[in-house]
């Protein structure tokens, strides 16, 4: 090969580009990317060293059209082994396939794991790659000192979102002959002009309730200025505006302490929804980046290249305010693949915000909790808490972060929280199905939130269809949202409304009823039951009841323990609402719970006792466990739509649009549905109902079920 170029790209209209362009260009990325956590060395090296199996005459054969396979990854990985640098050589070895699992000395040179490829390596058992000695040198760079094979794990996961974001982003450039636009946005300091734009209005308040409001968003505007970055918790009632108040905190924060971005994690799609727009409204649609499954964005249309810009942001979250779920955010913490890992290292030097933070997964709760201390600890990060009811998690922090403590942003006495008390909260025993029904239909408007959606189904059966309604997620998204729109108009016009539903209309959806009923839950869920009565406060809190009740049926085995816990806080305190009673859920939900419910997939364990078992843990962490399937419904606008997949169409504009025809089913009511012959499954995996028959326009999709919570991806 004397007198060749040693190539990493070629494109269709046979430009080249060197390795050496390509690995300095990727290097230049990755350390400006790892600077944001000290670790700009690491990043030149593993940037550096990533392609260096290209040099062998067998890549070079297959860049200029053979199509033999080749490991190009094995040879840099090596390299930065020699020189004792593991998380290089992890993130290095994993830049294409998802960082392996460390595995053991006596691993095989044929197995997949680290060890065996470094053992494929000493034993020479792959192509030659000495060239590439000619035209790099690996700088010399100090290893990091961990105090845990845990804290070593995050730190190397880190550096593999530096490196896989920074190849992907000069090979992009390569490939179109040019930057493309990517993220961008405003900084922090036009952001926080906006928003005093915003709020300027609501200066001097006119009404007690936004005397408090505006107290508390004055309290987050001054502490944002003066607190050093950390661990933070915002609890303010329901009706306290902590939306904005702490969007004020994040960005007045951010800009005193040269912080990048603001990351909000919510649970719930439809809090996403709602939130993002509220923030677009505020600082633009330019700096907004909402990125969940029900939003997708399609990176070759040329018609709208906004979407393409929004489309690339999701890559790597490189926009000044990301809206995401819990779901992508903490599986991508626990990621091994590059699809998902490489945003992570725009997390550092963040202000994220943990939206109902009460909501953070029980059965993964010790590696959640872990990983913020680990943001926290080593990569610039503040966290929020935000909730109307905070979760006992102080204990926890301790535990993985001893030197911080919690700093509350608006204390109980920075407002008046009986300005805040909008209902009255009153506790029946046992109630029939039957007496529920009919405790509801002596209302004329009234809200009933239960367990299942087998007994959702049961009590609107037994109602007067007149003005009835009922909620679930067998109901696709675009008929819920016409129900909703339905109902919210029926109680804005003041006409009979009742509405029966499962836990999906607690959080995030905005009507008001002077009446709701709730059958015994988790605290946490009867509170957010609770927001839906008297929500807009023009009702006196006397007149605005909400009534727990036990229901005929034991609660599903899902609700079995948080039930018994609010069960224990309410004997307890007579204020269910009142941050005595919600410490008290909170302390015996955990205690109920037990230590290895809080880490149910022995993460943290493995994490300790295997070497680097990256693809192991990424296997394991799910925090949906019950992986649900999406059948299509063919009607509405959801007809044509189906239509057009039939047809073969499958483009992401089309997904995102049947998205609002889906239904989740759990396995086996989908193989039920299967095998009755009611479903059509298309070439591409795609399922649609052919039976409409089974598709009812009150209760949605028919099926014999009683799980009644889901999780947003």
């Amino acid at each position: 090969m004397v007198g060749e170029k040693f190539l990493a790209h070629k494109t269709e209209d046979k430009r080249e580009q060197t390795i050496q362009e390509h690995l300095n260009g990727t290097a230049d990325l990755c350390a400006g990317f790892a600077a944001a956590f000290g670790a700009e060395g690491q990043g030149r090296l593993a940037g550096l060293a990533h392609d260096l199996g290209k040099y062998s005459a067998a890549f070079q054969r297959r860049i200029r059209g053979s199509t033999e396979r080749v490991d190009h990854a094995t040879a840099g990985a090596a390299e930065c082994a020699k020189l004792g640098q593991s998380s290089a050589a992890f993130a290095v070895a994993g830049h294409h396939g998802g960082l392996p699992d460390g595995g053991g000395q006596g691993d095989h040179y044929e197995d997949k794991t680290f060890c065996g490829r470094m053992k494929r390596a000493v034993l020479g058992k792959q192509e030659s790659y000495e060239a590439w000695q000619t035209e790099i040198k690996l700088p010399a760079v100090h290893p990091p000192v961990f105090s845990s094979s845990l804290e070593e794990m995050f730190f190397t996961r880190m550096l593999y979102s530096c490196l896989t974001d920074a190849d992907f982003l000069d090979t992009e450039t390569f490939m179109a002959g040019e930057e493309q636009e990517r993220g961008g946005g405003d900084p922090m300091e036009v952001l926080e002009n906006r928003l005093q734009g915003y709020i300027s209005g609501w200066f001097p308040p006119k009404t007690e309730l936004n005397q408090e409001r505006c107290a508390v968003l004055q309290r987050c505007l001054e502490q944002g200025e003066t607190q050093k970055p950390g661990l933070f918790t915002l609890t303010i009632p329901t009706g306290g505006g902590k939306t904005v108040a702490s969007l004020a905190f994040a960005l007045r924060h951010a800009r005193a302490h040269g912080l990048r971005r603001v990351i909000y994690v919510i649970p719930y799609t439809s809090i996403i929804e709602q939130n993002a727009q509220i923030f677009r409204d505020i600082l633009g649609e330019e700096n907004v980046l909402e990125h969940h499954s029900g939003v997708l964005y399609d990176i070759e249309d040329e018609a709208t290249p906004e979407n393409a810009r929004l489309a690339r942001a999701t890559e790597n979250w490189d926009m000044p305010i990301v809206v995401t779920t819990a779901v992508q955010f903490f599986e991508s913490l626990f990621a091994n693949r590059s699809s998902q890992c490489r945003k992570l290292h725009n997390l550092a030097k963040s202000v994220i915000i943990f939206d109902e933070a009460q909501m953070l997964p029980i059965p993964y709760l010790r590696p959640c909790v872990f990983a913020i201390a680990q943001l926290m600890k080593g990569y610039g990060v503040s966290a929020v808490l935000c909730t109307a009811t905070q979760p006992a998690l102080d204990g926890m922090f301790q535990e993985f972060l001893p030197e911080r403590h919690a700093v509350e942003l608006c204390p109980q006495e920075m407002f008046h929280r009986e300005i805040f008390q909008r209902v009255t909260f009153q506790r029946e025993g046992k109630l029939s199905w039957e007496t529920v029904a009919e405790r509801i239909s002596g209302q004329k408007q009234s809200l009933c939130i239960v367990n299942s959606r087998k007994s959702a189904q049961k009590i609107y059966s037994l109602l007067n269809p007149e003005g009835a309604f009922h909620l679930s997620t067998l109901m696709y998204p675009a008929h819920r949202k016409a129900k909703l729109k339905e109902i919210r108009e029926r109680l804005k016009d003041g006409l009979p409304c009742r509405v029966v539903s499962t836990s999906l209309i607690e959080a995030g959806v905005d009507v008001d009823f002077p009446a709701v009923f709730r059958e015994e839950a988790g605290l946490d869920s009867i509170l957010q039951a609770a927001g839906r009565c008297n929500r807009e406060g023009k009702r006196l809190a006397g007149e605005s009841m909400v009534t727990i009740f036990q229901g005929e049926t034991p609660p599903p085995a899902l609700f079995e323990i948080p039930v018994a816990a609010g069960r224990q806080a309410l004997n307890c305190h007579d204020q269910p609402d009142s941050p005595e009673a919600i410490h008290c859920y909170f302390q015996e939900l955990l205690d109920l719970k037990g230590p290895e419910a809080l880490d149910h997939k022995g993460i943290l364990t493995m994490m300790e006792r295997e070497y680097m078992p990256f693809r192991k843990i990424a296997e394991q962490f799910h925090l949906i466990d019950n992986e649900t399937k999406t059948v299509y419904i063919p009607l509405g606008e959801g007809e044509a739509l189906v239509r057009r997949l039939r047809s073969g169409e499958h483009s992401r504009a089309l997904f995102r649009a049947l998205g609002q025809y889906g239904v989740s089913v759990y396995p086996h009511h989908f193989e039920a549905l299967d095998l009755a012959g009611d479903l059509e499954v298309l070439e591409d995996g795609s399922t649609v109902l052919t039976n409409l028959a089974l598709y009812d326009n009150a209760v949605g999709l028919s099926l014999t079920v009683d799980e009644g919570k889901f999780l947003s991806i």
